[in-house]
């Protein structure tokens, strides 16, 4: 468990290190995450997604959207069904960007699990998805 935590320490502190390097605080990380993933996939975003994605009221997706339209990172552009609605999508910049410092992240991460056998590998899947189910809320918990 003590190496779980050392990971999960390292984890926070290259995402608050990928924020600081973005100038973007946590609601906006998640946001252009969601962004990107959606892109790839080709789906259409407006502020609603964001604003179930990130939790945040339609206000505060309002300002998110104007601050990081006004960053350079988000663009809104014509819905391409919805004529009452707009869609958000990450700049090319900013995927770039984010390509270049979380593709690098996710090479090393690639990198250390390539370096275990197929019997390590199910091991740690295994020990992995156990801590999943674990961590599932319960009771109160799921209470809204």
């Amino acid at each position: 468990m003590e190496a779980l935590r050392r990971w999960r320490e390292a984890d926070r502190a290259l995402s608050e290190a990928s924020r600081r390097y973005m100038h973007l605080n946590d609601s906006d990380m998640r946001a252009i995450r969601m962004l990107i993933h959606a892109q790839k996939q080709g789906w259409v975003v407006t502020p609603k997604d964001i604003a179930s994605e990130v939790g945040i009221s339609s206000a505060s997706t309002t300002k998110l959207i104007d601050r990081l339209v006004a960053a350079g990172h988000l663009i809104r552009a014509p819905h391409p069904k919805d004529q009452r609605t707009i869609c958000i999508e990450v700049t090319p910049e900013t995927a770039q960007a984010a390509r270049e410092t979380i593709g690098r992240q996710h090479a090393r991460r690639f990198d250390a699990a390539a370096a275990m056998s197929s019997d390590e590998r199910e091991v740690v899947v295994r020990f992995l998805t156990a801590l999943t189910e674990a961590d599932q809320p319960q009771g109160d918990l799921t209470v809204q």
